[in-house]
């Protein structure tokens, strides 16, 4: 019952971060699975994107309905992506797990200081640059391909910083980049599923789903700097447990 609770807890919080702000579901969820639920980080990673995509898909649905989606920019974002995610979810599975969660603490921290200092390029006035943009994709899709996360936590930044959307706008358009990501990260993963507790998993997603709805009412009602602020403090306190778990 315990861990029923944990899973419940863990993926309402997923779904909040992703229906909130357009990302961090897979950042979350992956060291909620290893650290919490005891599941290797690579079939972590499988049961992350697993998440990520059937939440995200739900988000999605959320701000397209309130037209803050666009459509064009992000297909041709997560169209740069696709390659190098494929690419990373072939490699994922002959990483060290130390490797996996020492990378992942890495990202984690600096995603979470990206959005404590975002700088004046998340004020959506720099002009996209087409390079700058392919270049900021297919990162993104490695990155969902090596760790298991759907990289909302960088396509946000990305999409303000290079391509110039608005905040609103780049949350709701990074979960059209984030399925595409996930999805093809997946197709390559399908021998990883070792460890999954499906009866653990599903209730997991299923609380996801249910507070991605939560979390875009919440965008609504609270400035994107709080939300920002808030999220990478959580970050940050990931970041120095993945560490610990890799040290140890």
């Amino acid at each position: 019952m315990g861990v029923l609770i944990l899973a419940l807890v863990a993926g309402a919080v997923v779904g909040l971060s992703l229906g909130a702000l357009g990302g961090g579901g897979g950042i979350l969820t992956v060291p909620a699975l290893v650290g919490l639920l005891d599941v290797p980080p690579v079939a972590a990673g499988t049961a992350g994107l697993l998440v990520v995509t059937v939440t995200s898909v739900t988000a999605l649905t959320l701000h397209a309905r309130d037209g803050l989606v666009r459509w064009r920019t992000g297909l041709l974002f997560a169209a740069a992506g696709v390659p190098p995610a494929l690419a990373g979810g072939a490699v994922a599975a002959r990483l060290p797990d130390a490797v996996l969660t020492g990378a992942f603490a890495l990202i984690a921290t600096a995603a979470a200081l990206r959005m404590l200092f975002p700088g004046a390029a998340d004020d959506g006035v720099r002009p996209p640059r087409p390079g700058r943009a392919f270049a900021a994709g297919a990162g993104l899709g490695a990155t969902t391909g090596v760790l298991g996360v759907g990289g909302g936590f960088l396509a946000v930044p990305a999409l303000t910083g290079v391509l110039g959307l608005r905040m609103r706008e780049a949350a709701g358009t990074s979960l059209l980049v984030i399925t595409a990501n996930s999805l093809a990260a997946l197709s390559t993963r399908t021998g990883t599923t070792q460890g999954l507790d499906w009866g653990v998993l599903a209730p997991f997603a299923g609380a996801a789903v249910l507070g991605a709805w939560d979390g875009n009412r919440l965008a609504a009602r609270v400035s994107g700097r709080v939300l920002r602020r808030v999220f990478a403090v959580v970050l940050l306190a990931v970041a120095a447990f993945m560490t610990v778990r890799t040290l140890v």
